[in-house]
Parts: C-alpha cells; sequence; structure tokens
C-alpha cells in the first residue's frame, strides 16, 4: 500500500471517529463515549499528519503540545461549571486564531507557485479566523462581566461596519490579482480583528448563548478555508462538521428565540424600544419552612432550572429534593429552555452532572401543554425564560421569545437572590402574580432548608 494511499486511509478512520463522535454527544448518555471516541480520531489525524509531512522541527511542535496541555490540564480541573460558557467561547477564539496563523504560514512557507485559488483561500481564513478570535474575546468578556453586558453602540458604527466590509472586498480582489503579495494579508489581519470586536460589541448579553454557536461555526469554517489552502482533507472534514453542527445549532437557538439570526447580529443598531411601563404591584415573600408545607402535599412538581442554579452550585441539591419529592409519591419534571444559561445545552449539563435521569427533561414545546397541571412551578435562577412580558409587553425587548410558562401552574417558587431583573435587564411581571412567591437567599441554601425540612 502506498504512502498517501495509507495516510488517506488514515484520515478516512479519523473522519468516521468524529462524525460517530459527533452522533454520540447528541444524547447525554453517551456523551462521555462520544468525546472520547472523537478524540481518538483527532489523535489519529494528528499523528498521520506528523508522519505524512517533512516536518523542519519537531521541537517547535513539542514546545507547542508542551505549553498547550499545561494550560489546558489545570483549566479543565479548575473551571467551574458557572465559567464553562466563557471556557467554550475563548476555545472558539483559539480555533479562529489558529486558521488565521495557518492561511499566513500557507503563503509565507509555500514552497510551490502561489496561484490566485490560494492565496484566494488563505486570505479568507484569515479574515474568518480573525473575526472569531477577536469576537470570542469580546463574548468572553462580556460572559464573565468583565466589561457591560448590554448592546455597546456608538455614532457612525454603522458607517463603520460598511467601510470596514468594503475594504475587506477590495482586499480580496487584491488578493487574487497578486497572489502571495503579503503586506494585503497584513493589513487584512488588522481590519478582521478589529471587525470582531465591532460585530460582538452591540450583541446584547441575553443574545450570548446564540453568539456562542455562531464563533463556534465560524471558527470551523475559518479551519476548512484553511484545510483547502494547505491541502489537507482531514483539516477540511473536521472544519466542515464544526462550522455545520456550529450552524445548525445558531439556527435552533434562534427558533427558540423567535427572532432571525440577522435580527441578533444587527438589533444593537436599531433604535432603541420604549421603555416598558414600571410594574406596578407586589411581591409576596415566603420562607423555606412554608415551602416545604406546600411541596409535601405536591403531587406534580417541575423544575425550572437558569444561570442562578449554576452559581450557586445547586443540581445536586435538586437531585437531593428530587428523590425526597419522589419517595413522597410526587412526579418531577424538569423544564429545560434552549436559550437558559449562558450557552447552548447549559443547564442539560449541569443537571447531567448531579445524574438526573434525561428522560425527565423535557423541552420547553413538550412542558408547556402540561404546565396547568402542575401543583408546583420551582424556579431555580431562571429569570428571561419565564417571563410573560415575552408574550404580553409588545414594548418589551423580549417580546415574541417563546417562554417556559410557569405562571400557569398552580404555585411557583422564585428562588432568587432578589426580585431585580435578569440577563437581559428586564423586569419581570411573573413576580407580581397572585400564585407566586420568591424565596430569596442562594438556591443551594434554599433547597437545603427544604430538604431538611424533609428530613425532620
Amino acid at each position: 500500500m502506498s504512502s498517501a494511499l495509507m495516510v488517506n486511509a488514515s484520515y478516512l478512520v479519523a473522519a468516521t471517529c468524529f462524525i460517530f463522535g459527533l452522533k454520540l454527544l447528541s444524547h447525554p448518555s453517551s456523551a462521555r463515549k462520544g468525546n472520547l471516541v472523537s478524540a481518538v480520531g483527532m489523535l489519529i489525524a494528528v499523528l498521520v499528519t506528523l508522519i505524512d509531512k517533512q516536518i523542519l522541527s519537531y521541537e517547535w511542535i513539542a514546545a507547542g503540545v508542551i505549553f498547550g496541555s499545561i494550560p489546558g490540564v489545570w483549566l479543565a480541573k479548575r473551571v467551574e461549571m458557572t465559567a464553562m460558557p466563557e471556557l467554550v467561547s475563548i476555545f472558539n477564539g483559539f480555533g479562529g486564531l489558529a486558521s488565521l496563523l495557518l492561511g499566513v504560514s500557507s503563503l509565507t512557507h509555500s514552497t510551490g507557485t502561489i496561484t490566485p485559488v490560494l492565496s484566494v483561500l488563505a486570505y479568507l481564513a484569515v479574515i474568518i479566523g480573525g473575526v472569531t478570535f477577536t469576537g470570542s474575546i469580546i463574548a468572553w468578556l462580556k460572559l464573565g462581566e468583565h466589561m457591560p453586558t448590554r448592546a455597546i453602540i456608538f455614532p457612525l458604527q454603522r458607517w463603520l461596519y460598511g467601510v470596514i466590509i468594503l475594504a475587506v472586498v477590495v482586499l480580496a480582489l487584491f488578493a487574487a490579482m497578486n497572489p502571495g503579495y503579503l503586506p494585503y494579508f497584513y493589513v487584512a489581519i488588522g481590519l478582521a480583528l478589529l471587525f470582531g470586536i465591532l460585530a460582538t460589541l452591540p450583541i446584547g448579553g441575553a443574545d450570548m448563548p446564540v453568539v456562542i454557536s455562531l464563533l463556534n461555526s465560524y471558527s470551523g469554517v475559518a479551519a476548512t478555508l484553511a484545510g483547502l489552502a494547505v491541502n489537507n482533507n482531514i483539516l477540511i472534514v473536521a472544519g466542515l462538521l464544526v462550522g455545520a453542527s456550529g450552524l445548525i445549532l445558531t439556527q435552533i437557538m434562534c427558533k427558540a428565540m423567535n427572532r432571525s439570526l440577522m435580527n441578533i447580529l444587527l438589533s444593537g443598531f436599531a433604535k432603541p424600544a420604549a421603555r416598558a411601563a414600571k410594574i406596578e404591584g407586589e411581591v409576596r415573600s415566603m420562607t423555606a419552612q412554608d415551602a416545604y408545607y406546600v411541596l409535601e402535599a405536591a403531587k406534580s412538581v417541575v423544575v425550572i432550572p437558569g444561570y442562578g442554579m449554576a452559581v450557586a452550585q445547586a443540581q445536586h441539591a435538586v437531585k437531593e429534593l428530587q428523590a425526597l419529592l419522589e419517595d413522597n409519591d410526587a412526579t418531577v419534571a424538569y423544564a429545560i429552555h434552549p436559550v437558559a444559561g449562558r450557552m447552548p445545552g447549559h443547564m442539560n449539563v449541569l443537571l447531567a452532572e448531579a445524574d438526573i435521569p434525561y428522560e425527565q427533561l423535557y423541552e420547553m414545546d413538550a412542558i408547556n401543554p402540561r404546565m396547568d397541571s402542575f401543583d408546583v412551578a420551582i424556579i431555580i435562577g431562571a429569570n428571561d425564560v419565564v417571563n410573560p412580558a415575552a408574550k404580553d409587553v409588545q414594548d418589551s425587548p423580549i417580546y415574541g421569545m417563546p417562554i417556559i410558562e410557569a405562571h400557569r401552574a398552580r404555585n411557583v417558587f422564585v428562588m432568587k437572590r432578589s426580585a431585580s431583573a435578569g440577563f437581559a435587564g428586564v423586569d419581570n411581571p411573573l413576580f407580581f402574580k397572585e400564585n407566586t412567591r420568591l424565596i430569596y437567599g442562594d438556591a443551594k441554601d434554599t433547597l437545603n432548608n427544604i430538604i431538611r425540612e424533609f428530613g425532620d
């Protein structure tokens, strides 16, 4: 068997591992196995590439492996679940940066004639990779609340967008007409990095889950273009899989918010909507002991988790309460909104960590028709995804977004530190409804107090 045939056969095995890995990742019960299968595929791809190509210096590769693995292992062990969205965003950014560097390297280290096609492919890898890198950095800053999470706009921002896009198109033509002329690429790098910042600034914090999945798609597209530039089949396949899966997830998230992708990306440029009238009424609170008396008599309970559950790390306490309720002959279900938390699948990951059966997790469309039948809806740190203003208040920034209709349950318990607005900065009329009670404090402490009442 020839060397080229062996390499392509190995790449085919690696690509098959990627595809089966993605399939296994689609279900929590098989997600770990899917991650392992995909990792094996990547190991095969890397080893075959290193063996196949004439590497000038393995020292740099070894240094990269060492200096990349040390912070990678440290982050994997130390990062909290609340910081997982920021970590995913950073990973997307480094993927884009790698494609940018590979695009430039394909020209600077080319041993043959640089064709217009190669020049344009490298140029596009640089542009998309640069946008992904700085866009992910801004997303990381917003998710970690290291900068304002609201949409940031400034005068003439739309015009600056247009000028940068025009310059990018013009430079692409120059790159095609002057293959390998590096000054165009250096200018393109600067424009791409600037555009990534400007493209993410006007996107508000509530839209960050969509931005993360979109940037993930961008990183895959950049990798595909870089693979075409360096003529590496497995990089092309891997990039296509990442790009396609990220785009599909982005469309799912947009559908869950009842908004188009362009609306999310450009909403920061729209004229600010009139501020909704201030909600009048009384917020009623209750203690954990009072909540216990209601839960002790309940026969059906639905738990609606949000980012507050991640902050309090209350998922294991939720599991313990579930066991007590089921021992008391109550049925327990979990209602998961597609954009709950700050990244796609955030709540599913947390609940899976606590070994909560996936069969008890219901999507929004499946749980809403049953909401009237629940004796108690327990909202743990969620806000925007249960906000009735999305259905009733036309001048609300989240109007039109499908929500979990918790307000229709017989009793609603909201576990929050305060009655303040959620990540979208929108007041919640749910807190003022007759059937709603707020239980103030840390969600984990509140749940533990209820659990102790069951034990007494």
